[in-house]
């Protein structure tokens, strides 16, 4: 596979009846990373879970948690996610007042820190911060559900980050999430994310293995 790229399953496609096996067999899979998208109703119209799940979740799981906070205020809670076993927490640029401050927390407390933009947020917001941060998520949807079609405008953002980040010198992440599947992974790829987030497009497709090596072979196709 390619060492280079990261494929982050987003449980919000997963069976929420099973998610013990879920992440076992993603791990089987060879997958390393999993998305987990935490909504509150506030900041996006869906509700999913927090941290009492993800706390049970980390005992039956060694896979690197992606914790995508789609809430408001999430200065609250950073501390409560954190001890649940979240190893990487992204806020939105959009939910907080005094977003250097939650940032800063977030790596106080030994997580890798990230910040995610809406679509029509602009690059601008995070342009200050990227010293500071793991990774940046760029949303290609809408945020608050699954399955919805990929924003073709997203690719040129993505390649405006990119630059951004080369220009400085810098090693933080590109990650895209909303409607990634393999089709166009190799054009997000090439405009310079390294970490995608898929949830329909992967759990709708068994075995999980095969689907991971099918995103893992785009991503080359995109590296090339």
């Amino acid at each position: 596979m390619n060492a280079s790229f990261i494929l982050s399953p987003s449980l919000l496609s997963a069976d929420f009846g099973r998610f013990a096996d879920e992440l076992a067999a993603l791990e089987d899979a060879g997958a390393a990373w999993a998305h987990l998208d935490v909504m509150d109703g506030h900041f996006v119209p869906n509700i999913t879970f927090g941290p009492p799940i993800i706390k049970r979740l980390r005992q039956k799981s060694r896979l690197f948690f992606d914790t995508h906070l789609m809430i408001e205020r999430p200065e609250r809670y950073l501390a409560e996610f954190r001890d649940a076993g979240a190893d990487l927490i992204c806020v939105h640029a959009e939910s907080t007042v005094h977003l250097e401050r939650a940032c800063a927390e977030i790596a106080r407390l030994g997580a890798k820190p990230a910040v995610a933009l809406n679509p029509a947020t602009p690059l601008s917001a995070v342009e200050y911060l990227l010293p500071q941060l793991f990774m940046v998520l760029l949303m290609s949807v809408n945020p608050g559900f699954g399955g919805q079609s990929f924003l073709p405008f997203c690719l040129d953002k993505v390649r405006d980050l990119r630059a951004m980040i080369d220009a400085r010198g810098l090693s933080t992440h590109i990650q895209v999430d909303g409607g990634v599947t393999p089709e166009n992974t190799p054009a997000l790829v090439a405009a310079g994310a390294d970490i995608l987030v898929s949830g329909s497009a992967f759990f709708g497709h068994p075995p999980y293995g095969e689907r991971l090596r099918t995103f893992h072979e785009a991503a080359r196709q995109g590296s090339a």
